[in-house]
């Protein structure tokens, strides 16, 4: 049982409650990499103290590069551009981190020696085809597993060439693999990306670094050269809004309550679940907002809701909320009504096929759905209150399915024996935690 968390009954009403969650993980692993490459000393504060960033940190001194992360920040002494310095043929383990494990690869476009990427069992299941098929275009050389899993290994070339690349999933991974590889090429790379987060390109901005962005309704023009060298660079990093989100969403599930989340990264590309939940009656707004460094921060007030709306969710929000849907379709599981979410096959290129587990999590409250390979309709139940067991289990660790059905249990009552708590590890370990001090 030590690794089953078990909720018995809903969450007490909560008001006026303030709290601050960790640092962003698309960030702190961005920062981590872009700081390797660095000359001289950057430091980091609030940087998520994750599984995933603490392999990333793992990743860049398996290359040579020194790191020291203490209790409230993370030093990393970068040797420039050509910095890096290991042996033949080593292994770096990307355990649970499809973001390290694509973004890497981007890294060692230039290496001469071979280098093999691992990942832990639900990231070997992933598609790493879709990064190595543009990347190759450069000019390295990749093995994979079945021909696009992992394990796979690079060998990279010191003529690498520019290539024009077009990024149509909305995949913010690989757009950001095939940038830190055009930073490492003569000439201009050129990339039509579909709209996904950004935090990449705002980095190399504020580092300026040779990349220019032309924003279109639908796509993004970006252009990118080889960089010169990288300064070092101190970052605050800011709250995650994904893991804001997990409270944003039991706030407006319970009854009479309200909450306030400090210093959340509000980035555009990443508040599509604030936009969804809007259009399903939240009330959510944002206060004391500024900018930093490129990137837009503030704080989150959001109050229960008695009424929520059903939603035919637009697709071209999918991008901005593709770590959140597991949590709006609870959120639909309460509405009066029927909410249509398509589009949303990238959902199962995650650590788990997450749209067919967000079907089932539902399925087993007793909320009717109908699901397709990229389409979920949901059911809505606005009288439900569970009053069974429901056991999770078997869901391939991932972080998300975990605290998504602790986040149902709170809300909607039953007896739920969730299984691999330890799971928040990978991305949001003070969880646990947050959620007993709100309930304080």
């Amino acid at each position: 049982m030590s690794n089953i968390f078990l909720v018995k009954k809903k969450i007490d009403s909560f008001q006026k409650k303030t709290i601050e969650v960790s640092g962003d993980k698309s960030i702190s692993i961005r920062w981590v990499l872009l700081a390797s490459l660095a000359k001289g000393k950057s430091k980091a504060f609030n940087l998520l103290n994750s599984d995933d960033v603490k392999a990333s940190i793992n990743a860049i001194k398996k290359l040579g590069i020194k790191a020291k992360l203490k209790k409230n920040y993370c030093e990393i002494i970068g040797k420039g551009l050509n910095g890096y310095r290991y042996k033949n043929n080593i292994t770096i383990d990307a355990e649970n981190s499809g973001t390290l494990g694509r973004l890497i690869l981007g890294l060692l476009i230039n290496t001469n020696k071979k280098i093999k990427i691992v990942g832990d069992k639900s990231l070997s299941k992933r598609d790493f085809k879709r990064i190595t098929d543009p990347l190759n275009k450069f000019g390295a050389k990749f093995k994979l597993t079945k021909n696009k899993n992992l394990p796979l290994s690079i060998l990279g070339s010191k003529l690498l060439k520019p290539i024009n690349y077009y990024e149509n999933r909305g995949s913010a991974q690989c757009k950001s693999s095939v940038i830190f590889a055009g930073l490492r090429t003569e000439g201009t790379t050129l990339i039509k990306a579909k709209k996904s987060r950004d935090h990449t390109e705002l980095l190399c901005k504020y580092l300026n670094l040779p990349i220019t962005v032309s924003k279109k309704k639908n796509y993004d023009f970006i252009k990118v050269k080889k960089a010169k060298k990288i300064v070092s660079f101190n970052y605050q990093i800011p709250s995650d809004i994904s893991s804001a989100a997990f409270f944003i969403i039991l706030t407006c599930l319970s009854s009479n309550s309200s909450l306030t989340i400090k210093n959340v990264n509000i980035n555009p590309s990443r508040t599509g679940v604030v936009t969804i939940l809007k259009k399903m009656g939240v009330g959510i707004f944002y206060k004391n907002k500024k900018f930093y460094k490129g990137e837009s921060i503030a704080d989150i007030f959001v109050k229960s809701t008695k009424t929520l709306k059903p939603i035919n969710c637009p697709v071209k929000l999918n991008s901005g909320a593709i770590d959140e849907f597991l949590l709006i379709f609870l959120v639909a599981a309460k509405a009066k009504g029927v909410s249509f979410f398509k589009g949303l096959d990238e959902l199962n290129q995650k650590e788990s096929p997450r749209l067919k587990w967000g079907s089932k999590i539902l399925n087993l409250m007793g909320i009717k759905t109908k699901l397709t390979s990229n389409s979920l309709k949901i059911f809505g139940n606005p009288k439900i209150n569970l009053k069974k067991k429901i056991v999770i289990k078997d869901y391939l660790k991932d972080h998300r399915i975990f605290m998504c059905s602790v986040i149902a249990a709170l809300s909607f009552g039953g007896e739920w024996y969730i299984h691999d708590k330890n799971s928040i590890e990978t991305s949001f370990p003070d969880f646990l935690k947050i959620l007993k001090d709100l309930q304080k």
